[in-house]
This record gives C-alpha cells, structure tokens and sequence, in this order.
C-alpha cells in the first residue's frame, strides 16, 4: 500500500511541475493589502509547498484526535 501512495504523490508532483513548468507567464496576486507580481509556475509550485505542509499537518491533527478518542472509550 505504501508503494501505491508513494506512486500516487510522484505522478501528482510531476504532474504539476510539468504544468508550472509550460506556464511562465507573469501574474498578478493580490490578498488583502499583500500584492505581488511573479511568474504562474513559482506561485503553483509555492501553493502546492504550503498544501503540503497544511494538508500533512492537518492530517495528523486528525489522526492524533482519532486516536485519543479510541484511547477514551
């Protein structure tokens, strides 16, 4: 099984270098009071940094609070 996700997450990353790499254009960001201008593939690549780091934090939130309510019953 670990063999499966591990392929899963390399064919999404490739996936989306592949697809940051064909779009350098310049683009505008603006959030909240923050603005920046920079090409399309640095911010997928930025996004998908920080939904990994979210996304792995997030899951073991869930996982540690699963096992504390097994703990309890």
């Amino acid at each position: 099984m670990r063999w499966l996700f591990l392929t899963i997450i390399s064919l999404l990353t490739i996936v989306t270098v592949v697809f940051a790499v064909q779009n350098m254009e310049v683009v505008s960001v603006d959030f909240l009071w923050f603005g920046v201008r920079l090409p399309l593939a640095f911010l997928i690549v930025a996004v998908y940094i920080i939904g990994m780091a979210t996304g792995g934090g997030v899951w073991a939130l869930i996982r540690r609070s699963v096992k504390g309510v097994r703990r309890s019953d």
